[in-house]
């Protein structure tokens, strides 16, 4: 494998990105001469796309470094090289009703990538399925469609894998495959189950929040039936399945990141809005006996190589791209880094005052029911009792408490298989690629993405809770 310049292959190409902001920004940095990039984002019409490209996108932080280097020309830069396209992932000919538009792109476009998903764990399942998976088969038509595209890159999550210990292979999924061998998944009927579940829902006139609830649960049973944890683990593995069987003569690489958090380095260091809900699944995964953590601007910087590694090639590659082989991280560790921080600068409550952060007690699953049937539960009956008596005066706020630990439970329950998960990813596919980039003419110092380059303590007290405390926390 003999890899070339970056940013000499980046020069001159038209690419379709959908979700993705950090790559959209890394590349129009470090490569000014790309020809365009057409942006996909959902809306009815080129004008509310152009609107929500620049308040949701080239407004904010993440584009202050470009922003800075341009000046008085970022504007028209950014006119020039970005088209904003209307349309949906969900609809065939990703819903682009301009039909020009459309012929322009199909004649230009040298590289696709497919980033955009819902990332909720417990998603109703028509939306994950018409975005994560049906949204997947459609930029995979589009791009088969292409007369000029090298490639095309589908990020999918290492976590669609079997939930177990020991090394996660990176082989992928046979059409129709489950985690648990007990059932065969065929997707044209779990389509048709959702289109159907929907159609019932409907029919009953049920209101809205009860369609969501319903839908919630039925994806949840669907996933559960065929051995995954949940529903965007579910609909992402169904995706893959389509794209790697599908795909028939188009160049394809699966790039299954496992949890993204902060950048690490570029544009600058802890830029994190935008990935609220891996997040939330870092939190939940600080139980993890080994947690494999990747900085979004590795995660864009493996996209880019590994593009550059299989243009033009029929390969079934699929790249995980994490730490916990290379540089594993205890969750132990960022217990310790999260406290050390916080004491030392503490969240403030609405009062102004700040919260006391206190150390972790470590629970298995059993300890954790035990602990919050004393705690929580117990009290719970006691006031219901109480309110019972007093003829419902605390109505009010026992049904508050009451949503509180039914929340809480539902969260434990939802991310119940990341908080005990002891797996390894395989990532040997990305480093051979790294020792290719290395070995040939790649920007390192532009495209790095080795995880063993990380201090974690650096980057959890200097760069990650800094970016978390100022993107996500408001």
């Amino acid at each position: 494998m003999e890899l070339g310049s970056v940013k000499h292959f980046l020069k001159g190409k038209t690419i379709l990105v959908t979700g993705a902001t950090v790559f959209m920004e890394k590349v129009l940095r470090v490569q000014p001469d790309v020809k365009k990039l057409h942006l996909l984002l959902r809306a009815s019409n080129p004008c509310s796309a152009t609107e929500r490209m620049q308040n949701e996108i080239i407004g904010k932080d993440l584009f202050r470094v470009l922003r800075d280097e341009l000046g008085d020309d970022f504007g028209s830069f950014i006119s020039e090289k970005v088209i904003a396209v209307a349309g949906d992932v969900s609809l065939e000919n990703l819903g682009i009703k301009d039909a020009n538009l459309r012929k322009d792109m199909l004649e230009e476009i040298d590289i696709v990538l497919h980033s955009a998903a819902s990332t909720k764990f417990d998603e109703r399942f028509d939306v994950a399925m018409r975005t994560n998976t049906i949204g997947a088969f459609h930029v995979l038509n589009f791009a088969k469609n292409c007369t000029k595209v090298v490639i095309l890159l589908h990020v999918s999550t290492a976590y669609v894998r079997r939930e177990s210990e020991g090394l996660i292979s990176k082989e992928p999924f046979q059409m129709g495959e489950t985690l648990n061998g007990f059932s065969k998944l065929d997707i044209d009927f779990e389509k048709k189950l959702v289109e159907k579940k929907l159609h019932e829902l409907k029919t009953q006139n049920s209101k809205e929040e009860n369609i969501t609830s319903e839908m919630r649960s039925f994806g949840l049973e669907r996933a559960k039936k065929h051995g995954w944890p949940n529903t965007y683990a579910f609909t992402k593995a169904m995706a893959e399945m389509l794209v790697e069987h599908k795909k028939e003569n188009l160049p394809v690489v699966i790039l299954p990141p496992t949890i993204v958090t902060s950048t690490y380095k570029e544009p600058f260091p802890g830029w994190v809005e935008g990935v609220r809900e891996n997040y939330h699944a870092s939190l939940g995964s600080l139980r993890q006996l080994a947690i494999d953590v990747i900085p979004a601007d590795m995660v864009v910087n493996a996209i880019i190589v590994a593009m550059v590694a299989n243009a033009s090639k029929c390969s079934n590659n699929i790249y995980h791209v994490g730490s916990s082989m290379r540089n594993p991280l205890k969750y132990i560790n960022i217990l310790d880094y999260f406290y050390k921080y916080f004491t030392k600068v503490p969240w403030m409550d609405k009062n102004g005052k700040p919260i006391k952060v206190g150390t972790f007690t470590m629970l298995d699953m059993a300890g954790f029911k035990r602990y919050i049937f004393i705690h929580y539960l117990l009290p719970l009956k006691g006031f219901k009792l109480l309110n019972t008596v007093c003829c419902q005066h605390f109505q009010k706020r026992y049904l508050d408490f009451k949503r509180k630990i039914q929340v809480a439970m539902r969260l434990v329950t939802l991310y119940r298989p990341y908080l005990f998960f002891n797996g390894v990813f395989d990532d040997r596919n990305m480093e051979k690629v790294e020792m290719a980039a290395k070995q040939g003419l790649v920007e390192m110092d532009l495209f790095y993405f080795d995880p063993k380059m990380i201090d974690w303590e650096d980057y959890f007290m200097n760069v990650h809770f800094p970016g978390i405390v100022k993107y996500l926390i408001k």
